[in-house]
């Protein structure tokens, strides 16, 4: 199932709604302002939040924690350089691992596992800038089929691979 993600281009706070294939808003992600690091809420059309998005004060690489109901769930890491491709790793909780693969600037990626796909990031399949598909593979029955996670990781690798001659740093918020 494709989501739709409109980047957050002047949004004061980085808020953004995430649609669903038929256009309806099914996630807002809410970007929390004057925070002394990049924080985002993932929430559902009721304003519940499902996920707290935050960037590691100290750390020796970029990380994003991913926390739900106050724990961490998920942890999304720069690898070490790697000069043949870019690549972010997601670990989990329980030991398991994603792995993200792709350009990062250009918006075209996979999240993969051992499993398979998970998803498919683009943005060719739109025409207007600063919107991009996030594709999850919803038959899955494990952490790969959960839709709002799989958001919750493309807004990570959104923050730490920022587009813009930012390097996700939140020096100002």
């Amino acid at each position: 199932m494709k989501f739709l993600v409109r980047e957050r281009v002047f949004d004061i706070g980085d808020d953004y709604w995430v649609e669903d294939e038929q256009g309806q808003k099914a996630f807002l992600v809410d970007g929390k302002a004057m925070r002394l690091r990049t924080t985002f809420e993932l929430k559902d059309r009721e304003d519940n939040v499902l996920y707290v998005i935050r960037k590691k004060l100290v750390s020796m690489r970029d990380t994003m924690t991913i926390q739900h109901n106050g724990e961490t769930v998920a942890t999304v890491r720069k690898r070490v350089f790697n000069p043949i491709k870019d690549k972010l790793i997601v670990e989990f909780d329980d030991g398991h691992e994603w792995e993200i693969t792709g350009s990062f600037f250009d918006k075209e990626y996979s999240i993969n596992d051992a499993g398979g796909p998970v998803a498919h990031i683009s943005r060719k399949w739109f025409r207007v800038r600063d919107t991009y598909a996030v594709d999850v593979n919803t038959y899955r029955t494990d952490s790969g089929g959960n839709v709002p996670l799989v958001i919750s990781v493309a807004v990570c690798v959104d923050a730490m691979t920022d587009d813009d001659g930012k390097d996700g740093d939140d020096a100002d918020d």
